[in-house]
């Protein structure tokens, strides 16, 4: 029961991460307990209201809303049957594997990293097993979904600092990402690199592989942007601020092209998500009070669902610097 299992397992990963028990969600929600719980483990379909009451208690912004609606009964069945190995992979089975992908993505920016974990390295499980006994012309496309899970456990690994796995899960998926020929998964794949260097504090193998990330053939102007700025803070912060300027003003060329959609392996980044990372260049480079003003404005500008995302901490911590040296 792929579809509704993972209804489950994202939201007992919610119930953890606000310390809340199945019992006291189905008493909060007026539901009994032994329903829920059966719903919790995959064995029951959820209801629309289910989903609604379960997203107004623990907050998630419509995340479980989007979940729930993104696998209808059709492709529950669908999924259920190719997880099985009953029917033949299709393309509606495709799409909804990357559904629960989207929404497994932006479920962290809510919870925190933690909770998914375990979640998301399941299904990433459920998808290297179809994956390999898959055949047929949508295999190609569930190979680029597989590439983006072993990413995103890769993410998950570097923002929980559990920095060795990080690493061999992010080599992994730049390989995956090599094999489909895909431009913007191979640079994610590098920049997350560049991440796990930065929580490290080793400013050259940061500038390493966000340089490396910014040189990608074939990623989104807007990835492309990100990396330049980083790779600026990584020069400023080896001293080497000439290189610093000239990729932040890279940085700042790519602007216009960078407004366009960026593409769901880095949905994240809008042009507000990128004042961020100039923010640090600044800062790098010392100039406190344009990164006050770019990190102040990056933060405030952030969807309401990523206000409160782990993640923001880093920026949240650097404009605490930029504010008191300005």
């Amino acid at each position: 029961m792929a579809g509704d299992g993972e209804f489950g397992k994202t939201v007992k990963a919610a119930l953890r991460s606000q310390k809340l028990s199945v019992r006291a969600a189905a008493r909060s929600t007026n539901y009994d307990h032994a329903f829920l719980s059966r719903v919790l483990s995959g064995r029951q379909r959820p209801s629309e209201k289910l989903a609604e009451s379960l997203d107004n208690l623990l907050g998630l912004e419509g995340l479980l809303m989007e979940l729930f609606r993104s696998i209808n009964d059709e492709d529950h069945e669908r999924l259920t049957a190719v997880s099985a190995h009953e029917v033949r992979l299709d393309a509606r089975a495709v799409q909804a594997f990357g559904a629960v992908l989207t929404a497994q993505r932006r479920l962290d920016d809510v919870t925190g990293p933690a909770p998914m974990i375990h979640p998301a390295q399941a299904q990433s499980d459920t998808v290297r097993r179809i994956l390999r006994d898959a055949s047929g012309k949508h295999r190609d496309d569930l190979a680029v979904i597989f590439a983006e899970h072993i990413q995103f456990d890769g993410w998950l690994a570097a923002s929980t600092r559990n920095d060795a796995g990080a690493v061999k899960l992010l080599i992994e998926a730049a390989k995956l990402a090599e094999i489909v020929e895909s431009g913007p998964l191979i640079a994610q794949a590098r920049n997350f690199r560049g991440y796990v260097a930065r929580q490290q504090g080793r400013p050259d193998e940061m500038t390493r592989w966000f340089l490396a990330a910014y040189e990608t053939p074939g990623a989104h102007p807007a990835q492309r942007m990100g990396d330049a700025a980083q790779a600026a803070h990584g020069y400023a912060q080896l001293g080497q601020r000439d290189s610093a300027r000239r990729l932040l003003d890279d940085a700042l060329g790519l602007s216009d092209a960078a407004t366009d959609t960026p593409p769901d392996t880095a949905y994240w980044l809008t042009p507000m998500f990128q004042r961020l990372n100039i923010g640090l260049a600044c800062l790098g480079l010392g100039q406190p009070g344009d990164a006050a003003e770019h990190l102040g404005a990056g933060l405030r500008g952030l969807p309401l669902d990523q206000q409160g995302a782990e993640w923001t901490q880093e920026y949240r911590h650097a404009l605490r610097l930029a504010l008191a040296s300005a």
